[in-house]
Order: structure tokens, then C-alpha cells, then sequence
């Protein structure tokens, strides 16, 4: 129930924020985009070190990504090139943090955080993509608890508090989790599917 009135009281001020800037004329693509380049520039902070303000613009890119699904469905300009585009360069965007921070470690002679980083972004990118190609198949797939809400949360406080490699040692095996998670949820829903009907 709180949740719920939480989530009424958060889409309903992305709806009004969504309504003054519909009247810039601005599409939901060119804020998916915004948020795209916020991210990459926060990889660019993120491989010169400067963890703090990259984590403070991860936080600011997601209110671009928050606001163009918004902004698509109070001008009606929802469609489905527009959702795959957010999908695709969210996949762009996660990969720019994680080769950023792969960058500052290999440039700092830490190699267990290179690898951290890069078996982090192997793990994000698996889990969207086991959810995507499932539903290709026609199988809903929302298993694991770390989807892409949850990975930026961490990722945004690791980087504020100045956690990095914790929060990187610790999306390293939970995005990975999570991507096993999803493909054994998803054998087990295309089991009965995959067996041979039974003789009469």
C-alpha cells in the first residue's frame, strides 16, 4: 500500500515536471539522449578519478531517463522505436561507468578492481539481455533483484560515499546472480513447452 501511494505520488510529479517540458518542444528521445551523454560524461569523470561528481551525475542522468517515458506518454509520442532506443543506449550508458572506473583501475595498478569492473558490466549487460531475449521468445523474465533500478542505486552510492570497489565487488556477483537467476527461471518456464506430447 505505501509503496503504492509512493509510486502514485513519484509518476504523478513526472507528469507534471513531463507537461512543462512538452511545452519546450522537446521529444522524449532527445531527453533519452540527454541521459546517455550524462552517463558518458560521468565514465569520463570516473576514469580520471573523481568518483564524487561522476556519482552526482549518474544521479542527475537518471532523472533525464525518468522523464522521457513520462514525457512520451503525456504528449502521446510513446512508440515502439522510442522504447528500444532507451533500451539501447541504456545499454551504452551502463558500459560507459564500468569502462571508466576500468580505465581509473588499470591506470592505478588495481588489477582485482579492473576486474570488478569489467565482470560487474559482463553481469549488467547479461541480465538485460536475458530479460530482452527471453521476451523476443514470448516468456516474461523479472526474476534476479538486481535490475537496472538497482545496479544505478549502487553504482550512485558507491561512488558518492566513495565505496567504489565494494560496490563493484558486490554488482560483480549479484548482476551475475541474477543473470543465472534469470536463465533458469526462464528453463523452467519454457520446460513444459520443450517436452514431447505424450503418446495417446
Amino acid at each position: 500500500m505505501i509503496e503504492e501511494h509512493l509510486r502514485g505520488r513519484v509518476n504523478g510529479a513526472l507528469t507534471r515536471v513531463a507537461a512543462l517540458i512538452a511545452r519546450t518542444g522537446a521529444t522524449p528521445n532527445t531527453l533519452t539522449a540527454l541521459g546517455f551523454l550524462g552517463m558518458a560524461a560521468a565514465g569520463v569523470l570516473c576514469a580520471a578519478g573523481s568518483f564524487f561528481f561522476a556519482g552526482l551525475v549518474v544521479a542527475a542522468s537518471c532523472v533525464f531517463d525518468a522523464l522521457d517515458g513520462a514525457l512520451a506518454r503525456a504528449t502521446g509520442a510513446a512508440s515502439l522505436y522510442g522504447a528500444f532506443f532507451d533500451s539501447f543506449l541504456d545499454r551504452y550508458a551502463e558500459a560507459a561507468v564500468y569502462g571508466g572506473l576500468v580505465v581509473y583501475y588499470a591506470g592505478a595498478g588495481t588489477p582485482w578492481g579492473v576486474e570488478a569492473a569489467f565482470f560487474a558490466a559482463i553481469g549488467s549487460l547479461m541480465v538485460s539481455y536475458a530479460r530482452a531475449r527471453a521476451e523476443g521468445l514470448g516468456v516474461e523474465c523479472r526474476a534476479g533483484l538486481f535490475a537496472r533500478p538497482e545496479r544505478i542505486a549502487v553504482v550512485i552510492v558507491g561512488l558518492v560515499t566513495g565505496l567504489v570497489l565494494p560496490a563493484l565487488v558486490l554488482l560483480a556477483v549479484a548482476t551475475n546472480a541474477t543473470a543465472v537467476h534469470r536463465l533458469l527461471s526462464v528453463r523452467g518456464a519454457t520446460r513444459p513447452l520443450s517436452r514431447p506430447p505424450r503418446s495417446p
